[in-house]
């Protein structure tokens, strides 16, 4: 496709989504189902015995479901400024023996909210499938690392040893939460139905002579004619403007997954410890030539925090619907549904890319553990005092005395840590400096069930869900260029 480069891009449609997902928005795949949907109408409505509708005019709206004669579309909407109107027209052009039947009974929102729907019923799926992505990459990355010990945070200071594994268990975990949510949301969706101007369905009332139950069948089988089990028992020209936030909070919550798992690695890369790929070529800085920017984590971020805050105009779209319908929801909506999958799934990509290619520097994250280990040891040498018949409380102000004069040297004078030295050197320590270094030297010893947890939760929790649903991801191209 050739780019304008006079006019205004959209990013995520030229820089950051895959064409998988683009497709879904793309107007031949709206108009092409928005002929679906008067094709499911007519065909049910032949059917169920309306004479109106015969089976060559079905048959004709399906021999050009997919041959869209757009121009004359798009001449007809300037005409008379109605976009489903003017589909209508450029279909019986092409229909002509169908033409009077074409969105019999129906009103605008039958085709836009159904379509609607199904795009965002096949958006959710590709969104589910490069989640199921992540997570398997990242299960893949805890597990080589489910040993590695590595400082752990808490406010971003040093706290206790945790390991490398341990640490992706927690993203891992946040993403189980949002397969949760979409699998919550792929079971409550539901078509909008044939439900008539103000959701009353009057019209086909009429068209069925006063048949209640025939209006409800009518209804069942348009929904299963588009792949849906059921539709909103009840709405008013639209389907339901809270369904929208609800599915924004769903693409949100990944929003937010990726958040985290962004900024930390940010952080781990300024320690020099963890990072994320670097290309051969790839240039960090135009005036700095040694860096090695996070550009991937910080993109994520940046299309994560538009994604986390688009719930809230879904929220106020639902929340001013007067009575059964008001058309401010239209402008909107065109472009905060597409950009919620469409962030969803850039983001998406990045974590997919940024998880496969991770990279883990141990000797710098022994570096810092050697740093900080001797005050994360003074527990386990107080404990070992005591077993060499000292008194804990004297070892306990003895230990605290260094600790304090070592901590001084390292922020005031730039001093290594010397905890250890000091202690060995105390004639009242009944250990040598040799010997307290010895009791650090087993770093898996301070993670506690690290390894031990990282083991059980891929094995119990982890793999069982990569198992059930392998055939969804295993195959898709969720290939990053960047």
């Amino acid at each position: 496709m050739e780019r304008n480069r006079d006019i205004y891009q959209e990013p995520l449609v030229s820089r950051y989504t895959s064409r998988e997902m683009q497709r879904l928005f793309s107007e031949r795949y709206k108009f092409t189902h928005w002929r679906q949907c008067w094709i499911a109408l007519a065909e049910a409505q032949h059917e169920m015995g309306l004479t109106a509708v015969s089976a060559e005019m079905v048959a004709q709206m399906k021999a050009h479901a997919d041959d869209i004669n757009f121009e004359v579309a798009e001449a007809k909407e300037k005409e008379i400024r109605h976009d489903v109107m003017a589909h209508v027209f450029a279909y019986g052009q092409q229909c002509p023996l169908a033409e009077p039947i074409i969105h019999l009974g129906a009103t605008s929102q039958f085709v836009v909210c159904n379509t609607d729907l199904m795009v965002q019923r096949e958006a959710m799926q590709l969104i589910r499938a490069a989640l199921l992505r992540a997570i398997a990459n990242l299960a893949a990355f805890a597990r080589k690392y489910a040993g590695l010990p590595t400082l752990g945070y808490t406010h971003y200071q040093a706290a206790q040893p945790v390991t490398v594994g341990k640490r992706t268990t927690l993203y891992i975990q946040d993403l189980l939460m949002d397969l949760d949510a979409i699998e919550h949301w792929q079971h409550q969706l539901k078509a909008r139905g044939v439900k008539g101007t103000v959701g009353t369905q009057a019209t086909f009332l009429e068209l069925f002579a006063g048949d209640h139950e025939k209006v409800r069948e009518l209804d069942r089988r348009v929904a299963a004619k588009l792949g849906f089990e059921q539709s909103f028992a009840v709405t008013g020209q639209t389907y339901p403007r809270k369904w929208d936030m609800k599915t924004a909070e769903t693409l949100a919550g990944i929003g937010v997954s990726a958040h985290k798992f962004a900024v930390d690695l940010r952080l781990l890369a300024n320690l020099k410890v963890q990072e994320e790929p670097f290309e051969s070529k790839q240039v960090g800085s135009s005036a700095m030539a040694y860096k090695r920017n996070p550009m991937r984590a910080e993109r994520t971020c940046g299309l994560a925090r538009k994604l986390m805050n688009l719930p809230v105009n879904f929220a106020a779209t639902a929340g001013s619907q007067w009575f059964e319908r008001t058309l401010d929801d239209s402008a909107i909506r065109r472009m905060d549904i597409a950009q919620a999958f469409l962030l969803a799934d850039a983001v998406l990509r990045l974590y997919i890319n940024i998880s496969d290619h991770m990279v883990v520097y141990p000797k710098q994250i022994e570096r810092h553990l050697q740093e900080e280990l001797p005050f994360m040891a003074t527990e386990k040498i107080l404990m070992a005092c005591v077993a060499r018949g000292e008194s804990r409380q004297t070892m306990h102000e003895l230990i605290r005395e260094h600790s304090v004069a070592a901590a001084h040297e390292v922020k005031q004078n730039g001093r290594d840590n010397d905890l250890l030295q000091r202690l060995g050197e105390d004639e009242r320590v009944p250990f040598t400096t040799a010997e307290l270094k010895k009791l650090l030297t087993d770093y898996i010893s301070f993670t506690g069930r690290a390894e031990a947890q990282t083991h059980e939760f891929l094995d119990e929790v982890v793999a069982p869900v990569l198992q059930t649903h392998a055939g969804e991801f295993e195959h898709r191209d969720v290939t990053l260029e960047v």
